[in-house]
Formats: C-alpha cells, structure tokens, sequence
C-alpha cells in the first residue's frame, strides 16, 4: 500500500473559515442587474489567444471572444457536474470521522452547486445577446458519468488542475484592459475566490487517496489521469469545430480555406490553453504531482500533455 497520509485538520478548518469569509449570491453580488454589453470582449486576450486568429478587425476579435466566453460558461457547467458528484462521494469516508473536514466538503459541493447555476446564468445572458446557431457539443450527464467510471486518484487530479488553472484565468482577467466586460471580470474573480480552497481540499484528498494504493493500482491510476486529459481534449476538439462553424456563418466576410484552417486552429489551441494547460503548468500541480507518481510515469503523463502543447494541424480542407 502507498505511504500513509494523515491530513491535518487544520488545514480543513481554513478552507471552511474561508468558505464562510468570502461567499456571494450570484445576483446580489456577481450579476448586480447587468446584462452584457457586445461591444466588448468576453475573455481576456491571454486566455482567447486572439493573436492566433485570423481576424480582420476588432468586431471579428470581439465576436470570437464572445464565442469563446460562451464556451467556456458552458465548460465550467459541465467539469463541476462531475467534480461536484466526486466530492460528494469521497465526503463519506469522513462521515463518521473528522466532521471538520466534512464540513469543508460539504461546503465545497455547495459551491459547486452554484457554480454550475452562475455558469447557466451566464449562458443564458450571453445567449439573448448573440445569433442563433451556436451549439455547446458535448452533453454534461454523459461526460459525468464517463469521467466518474475512471478510479478515484484519477478524477481528483484532474479536479485539482481544473482548480488551479481558475487562479490562471483570474489573474489573466484582471490584466488592464479596458475593453474587456466588467461584468465577465467580476464572473473571474467571484468564482476564483470559492475555487482557491477548494484547490486545497483537492490536494488534500489527491494525498489521502493515493495513501491508499498500490503500487498497480497507482500506475492504473495513472493512465486514468492520462485517459481522462485524452477525453476532455476530444470534447475540446469537437467545439472547436463547432465554435469555428459558427464563426463562418457569422461573420460578414468569406473567408479564404486557409483562415478557416486557422481559424479551427486557434479555437482548438486556446481552449487547450484554457482547460487543460494553463493548470498542469502552476508549480503547485507540478509539485503535488511529482510526490505521487515514479519517474516513468511522470514521463508518460508529460509525453501526453507534450502532444497538446504542439500547434494542431488544421482540419484537412478546413471546417
């Protein structure tokens, strides 16, 4: 079996100080009665990687921005079904236990909970202000489902850098930037100020799993984690095709097959970017990471991040 871990209960009484000192209601405190204005961009250029694509002006770079934005309300609303139904199911081992870090669970899933409400809140704001036709591909039950069959270890390591990379994307968000929406800013910062201790009681029940394993259970682990970063890039793939389609129908110009090759390409890359790089490269993941796992399997799971990290190949004869 793995070496043991013993969490410290402190650690779980900060995450449930927190949890207390920084809660907002979606309307009172993120929405305020503001709807969004589409003269302005949605995401942040460094997580819209807007410079990859081939716009023509900044209504182009807008519109992708807000395509983006959209996308990735509905991203968030999808992970934290799973993460929520995890966490869920890992707060029994402490139910006749540590009631402490019960409470920090429980009020993680909470959380969660609103999280996926304000992300279809922002889903439904942003969609009565853009054309029809835009199509969020993948369908959240389904992919819940799918992640939770893989073991445990697995799904919380994903979860920990779904975690981190929201600190990733705040700090983007907060970059000068005059363009960008205050009211998407704000969507940032509030939901960046719940996930900073749910990163840390993420890590602490990454480690109190992994104590459980054996060394084949851990390397089966491992290719969990793997498999699971392999999946999500298949979602990510898929609405990239969409997203890229649906700029085509949209946009006031033709565009050439070559800026539609490169247009799939910098939706592919950003969201890449987004929702699987940006996290697996804060230190902290990195660290966690490396105490877990032996050498070779640090080396299978970097080889298959290494693959996302090259510039895809554009769809052959575009989208």
């Amino acid at each position: 079996m793995g070496i043991h871990f013993s969490p410290d209960t402190s650690r779980y009484a900060r995450c449930v100080e927190n949890s207390k000192r920084v809660r907002w209601d979606i309307e009172d405190d993120v929405i305020r009665g503001r709807r969004f204005d589409f003269n302005q961009k949605f995401l942040p250029d460094g997580l819209s990687r807007i410079d990859e694509f081939p716009v023509a002006n900044a209504q182009e770079a807008r519109f992708i921005s807000q395509i983006q934005g959209r996308t990735y309300a509905n991203m968030f609303g999808l992970a934290e079904r799973f993460i929520n139904a995890k966490i869920l199911e890992v707060s029994q081992e402490h139910w006749m236990g540590d009631q402490i870090a019960l409470e920090a669970l429980v009020r993680f899933s909470d959380e969660e909970l609103k999280h996926q409400a304000l992300f279809r809140r922002i889903e439904e704001l942003v969609a009565a202000g853009m054309p029809a036709g835009y199509r969020f591909t993948a369908e959240p039950n389904a992919v819940a489902q799918s992640v939770l069959s893989a073991s445990t270890w697995a799904v919380l390591g994903l979860t920990l850098n779904i975690e981190l990379f929201t600190q990733v994307h705040y700090k983007e968000s907060i970059a000068e930037d005059s363009e960008l929406s205050e009211l998407y800013r704000d969507v940032f910062r509030f939901h960046w100020m719940e996930e900073a201790q749910h990163a840390v009681l993420d890590e602490l029940e990454w480690k109190r799993e992994d104590a459980r394993l054996d060394a084949v259970q851990r390397d089966n682990a491992v290719n969990d984690l793997i498999g699971l970063v392999v999946a999500v890039d298949g979602i990510l793939q898929e609405q990239a095709k969409a997203d890229s389609e649906y700029f085509v129908r949209h946009c006031n110009r033709a565009l050439s097959r070559v800026d539609i090759a490169r247009l799939h390409t910098g939706f592919l890359s950003s969201y890449r970017w987004q929702f699987i790089l940006s996290g697996v490269q804060v230190q902290r993941f990195s660290d966690v990471l490396t105490s877990l796992v032996t050498d070779e399997q640090m080396q299978r799971i970097e080889n298959a991040l290494l693959a996302l990290a090259v510039t895809p190949a554009p769809l052959e004869g575009g989208v």
